[in-house]
């Protein structure tokens, strides 16, 4: 079967850059912990905006950030806030700039006095994603309980721009949760990993 035929989430639409997204990306679970920081801050940049937005700007985000090293990140000063705010290749957004630069340090402090941030989130879900089984996508939520708990204890650590639904969007990016519809060549896939 050919990438074209292959059965997938209607999310991506047709998009080349969307469809690569969902088939080699989306729902594989990630278990590092700067990869993880950094789908964290994208999804919080996201906010508001299209994903595919974010996606098309991911390299210049990263180019920007650093390569989304919070080691880095954490000694951004006023200077280097304003540089950010002129670069046209990112989400010039002031309080998600900051936002990125507080969860960094909150990153570091979690690295530094705690099991990590990967142990951190996969805690949440006993170390295994959590495999649904939805059909359709009015199935699939914006934000679940689990959701709610991960955002107020991210929320606890001052982290920035995790609320409950875009702790869902990013649970499902980085494979906490699998919500590959049932029909979909993933679901298995990232189900099996």
């Amino acid at each position: 079967m050919s990438a074209k035929t292959l059965k997938r989430c209607p999310w991506p639409g047709t998009d080349p850059l969307y469809v690569a997204y969902h088939d080699d990306e989306w729902g594989v679970p990630e278990r590092d912990d700067r990869a993880l920081y950094e789908k964290l801050v994208l999804d919080g940049f996201q906010a508001g905006l299209a994903w595919i937005t974010i996606l098309r700007k991911r390299d210049a985000f990263r180019e920007a950030f650093d390569g989304f090293q919070p080691e880095k990140i954490a000694r951004y000063n006023a200077k280097k806030v304003e540089a950010l705010m002129q670069d046209a290749g990112i989400v010039r957004n002031r309080m998600k700039i900051e936002g990125a630069i507080r969860s960094a340090q909150s990153w570091l402090d979690m690295m530094e006095s705690g099991p990590g941030f990967s142990a951190f989130l996969w805690d949440f879900v006993d170390g295994k994603p959590i495999v649904n089984r939805f059909k359709s996508m009015q199935e699939v939520p914006a934000e679940t309980p689990l959701s709610r708990t991960m955002s107020k204890e991210l929320k606890a650590r001052a982290f920035k721009f995790c609320g409950p639904t875009i702790i869902y969007a990013f649970m499902q990016a980085t494979g906490l949760v699998n919500d590959h519809l049932t029909s979909c060549h993933r679901h298995k896939v990232c189900a099996g990993i």
